[in-house]
């Protein structure tokens, strides 16, 4: 009876260690996830700015010159 009674608390005891830390798990995995998201959001924003930077860059370049004053200035008489 007594050899039944201690593998009945060694199997118990084993399954408690078994299943171990999980909240613990958890948190790691949530806070790992969070950090790989704010890492995703600061590479999405930086890419838009460099985006919305070269997108300024190429309409100003594209803009027509004004047209020279001196050329339309009506000839003396």
């Amino acid at each position: 009876m007594k050899k039944l009674v201690l593998m009945f608390v060694a199997i118990a005891a084993v399954s408690f260690a078994s299943c171990g830390n999980k909240a613990k798990d958890e948190a790691a995995k949530q806070a790992d996830s969070i950090r790989i998201a704010d890492s995703i959001a600061a590479v999405q924003a930086e890419q838009a700015a460099q985006q919305a930077a070269n997108d300024s860059t190429a309409t100003d370049s594209t803009k027509a010159a004004p047209a020279d004053s001196a050329a339309q200035a009506a000839p003396a008489k």
